[in-house]
């Protein structure tokens, strides 16, 4: 079983999503992604300030192993970045969904989580990846 907390939303790319507050969303990449990824060494993290539309890459992460895209989530404007991930961007693999969090995106509106998956579909994803 993976860890893949029900509060909330993930993406087929494995980010995770949590509302924050009006209009805002929390974005990180899921438990399952950094183990997949190994030791985290560096993280693109996306201009604040910038545009982003699902689906589109918007920054990315570098393991020892490999570099991964970061694909926004949801459309909006990244208002926020994770300033702990320049220093310590190992936080992703010790906390994925706590310290570890990559970016804040000011959504269009109540609409914007639409599409994206529960824990248990994500579950679901995971497992039909792996066979």
């Amino acid at each position: 079983m993976a860890n893949c907390p029900e509060h909330l939303k993930y993406t087929k790319d494995h980010e995770w999503v949590e509302t924050t507050g009006d209009k805002r969303v929390r974005v990180g990449i899921t438990d399952f992604a950094q183990k997949q990824l190994g030791d985290i060494v560096f993280v693109d993290v996306p201009t604040v300030g910038r545009d982003v539309e699902a689906g589109d890459p918007f920054g990315d992460v570098e393991s020892v192993k490999s570099v991964s895209e970061l694909y926004a989530p949801v459309a909006g404007r990244v208002v926020a970045k994770n300033p702990d991930l320049e220093s310590d961007p190992e936080n992703v693999n010790s906390d994925p969904y706590g310290d570890g969090w990559i970016a804040e995106i000011e959504t269009a509106g109540a609409r914007a989580l639409d599409g994206l998956l529960d824990a248990a579909q994500y579950e679901a994803h995971i497992a039909a990846e792996s066979e």
